[in-house]
């Protein structure tokens, strides 16, 4: 027996050592890693709107002054209690897409759950970054249609910008609002790169077994 011939009858001996997994064996195991990876969407979602729920209620006195005197305190509340009802809308969708994704029963079913899922959570990605993003562009045209006001407050609030002329002390302002608020949008944009990103990623590897033992 040459090399060859005992290598092969090697190779043979070990693979009958190996469990051989069986159809049902392999979408039981994809159903239960998708469904785990659909939990943690939903679990930090929910952990996510807790820490916005969070951040609200240690909010500077100085910045709820800051709004009150420009007139934002209104348009404040009333926007935050519609992106509060708008996530909470993502998270039922999100528990929903859990609970059904655990009781499918094909291979068909799981991928259509998978591919809802992985839309559902696009969609939510996208309508925090857009609307963060608009949202401040919108403040900060109303602050420079209220420049008069806006420096008063920065005048009466801050010595700095008392001693600086009124165009300087804007500049100064809105260079700062652009600055804080790309760090603040890149940051989110790369939060949900990091985290949804990845349990995406890991769908999606799902989705493409599935397709292979898709009868």
């Amino acid at each position: 027996m040459d090399v060859l011939d005992t290598l092969k009858k090697q190779w043979q001996e070990r693979e009958q050592q190996f469990p051989k997994l069986s159809y049902d064996d392999i979408y039981s195991m994809l159903l239960k890693k998708s469904s785990s990876v659909v939990k943690w969407i939903f679990i930090i979602s929910v952990c996510e709107l807790l820490f916005w729920i969070l951040i609200s209620f240690v909010v500077p006195d100085s910045s709820r002054e800051f709004n009150e005197q420009m007139g934002l305190k209104t348009a404040f509340t009333i926007i935050g209690v519609i992106n509060y009802i708008i996530f909470a809308f993502f998270l039922f969708i999100f528990y929903k897409n859990y609970r059904t994704i655990k009781v499918t029963a094909t291979v068909k079913q799981l991928m259509e759950s998978i591919l809802k899922t992985r839309k559902t959570v696009n969609y939510f990605v996208y309508y925090n970054v857009i609307s963060t993003a608009l949202l401040f562009i919108a403040i900060n045209i109303y602050y420079f249609l209220h420049k008069e006001e806006l420096t008063k407050f920065l005048s009466k609030s801050y010595e700095g910008y008392g001693s600086i002329p009124q165009d300087k002390a804007t500049m100064v302002f809105f260079g700062a609002q652009i600055i804080v608020g790309a760090v603040f949008i890149g940051l989110l944009i790369l939060f949900y790169y990091v985290v949804y990103g990845f349990l995406l990623r890991r769908l999606k590897r799902n989705y493409r077994e599935l397709k292979k033992i898709e009868v």
